[in-house]
């Protein structure tokens, strides 16, 4: 196992939060990278990373013995490349969501990981969220009971981001549903297991500026016997949310990953539910640090990691699901044969 964790950061738009995550746990930092000059600039004067350390070309990552670890926070459509590369260089790499967004990538990029032997971590943020962390606590304790239904949200409004056509997130590759819409996708996967069936309706009227639908509203079939919904939403006129229904025989919980507190109904003696406790939580929707730190640990510890590339490639079919049965109108069973 490694002893230390060097770091190299590639892309520092999204990746600053990588960045702070490598420096809160206490990683060296390597290199970090990015081809805009200006968020080079930026992020090296302002986590004070001397000059030297700062790079254009993320080749220079690839050539640096000393970096054992590196974090990949640029467009989706890059991170196969980016992610082979490193991996074929030795290195072990955190990854953005979603893993990619094709089937023929993401298998790629499975099987670069499993050839490396090397630790592969995608990104799937909200496993760390403290309200989703604890909804999963209460799931595995009993606490609700044998879950019937869950649903969960990703409405974030990409007006500004999409009004400039040459943004990345404009592609029409990136759907909405396989770009954000992943991560509700992802922590109902992580809650209910992978979902068996979907069927899906979509609905293109507030983003004209791209060409994939800007609503879409999935049903899900989990396995035992669990129902699911996902609505995703990237021109919705309301503030960033996931907001968050578990529902189970014993209770049910009511959260989100913005919000200070979460509910929590359970039954009484008289096998109704009363008034719900109000649990207070730490804000924190986008938990890099420990993020990291979990990345770190899988490497120095050698401790499983919860999001290897096969677990980002599952949550990439099933969003792949999602936009096909919206496309054609049928139902259908996500192809899980590449993710292995």
């Amino acid at each position: 196992m490694e002893k230390k964790i060097v770091a190299g950061i590639i892309g520092l738009e999204f990746g600053r939060a990588h960045l702070e995550g490598a420096l809160a746990y206490g990683a060296e930092i390597g290199l970090i990278c990015d081809c805009d000059e200006k968020a080079l600039k930026f992020a090296g004067e302002k986590y004070d990373i001397p000059e030297e350390k700062w790079t254009l070309d993320y080749h220079d990552i690839i050539n640096n013995k000393e970096i054992n670890a590196v974090s990949i926070g640029i467009p989706d459509q890059l991170h196969k490349q980016v992610a082979i590369e490193m991996l074929e260089a030795g290195k072990h790499v955190l990854c953005e969501k979603p893993l990619a967004l094709t089937k023929e990538d993401v298998a790629e990029i499975v099987q670069a990981a499993k050839k490396s032997g090397c630790v592969f971590m995608v990104g799937q943020i909200c496993r760390f969220t403290p309200s989703f962390v604890k909804t999963k606590e209460l799931i595995e304790s009993g606490a609700l009971g044998e879950l019937y239904f869950v649903e969960s949200e990703y409405a974030h409004d990409y007006m500004n981001i999409v009004s400039n056509k040459q943004n990345w997130r404009s592609d029409d590759k990136r759907h909405g549903v396989i770009g954000g819409g992943c991560h509700a996708v992802d922590l109902l996967r992580w809650l209910a297991g992978d979902p068996e069936e979907v069927f899906a309706y979509g609905t293109h009227k507030l983003l004209p500026t791209v060409s994939y639908d800007d609503s879409t509203i999935a049903i899900m079939k989990f396995p035992n016997d669990i129902a699911g919904k996902v609505y995703v939403s990237t021109g919705c006129k309301r503030d960033y949310t996931m907001r968050t229904v578990i529902y189970g025989t014993k209770g049910t919980v009511i959260c989100d990953n913005t919000s200070p507190t979460m509910q929590v109904f359970t039954i009484g003696e008289d096998g109704l539910a009363h008034d719900p406790e109000i649990i207070e939580l730490e804000v924190n929707n986008h938990n890099f640090v420990k993020e990291f730190e979990v990345f770190a640990d899988s490497i120095v510890n050698g401790t499983p990691c919860p999001t290897p590339a096969e677990e980002g490639a599952k949550t990439v079919a099933a969003c792949i699901a999602i936009v096909e049965s919206a496309t054609t109108g049928k139902i259908v069973k996500p192809d899980y044969s590449f993710c292995e």
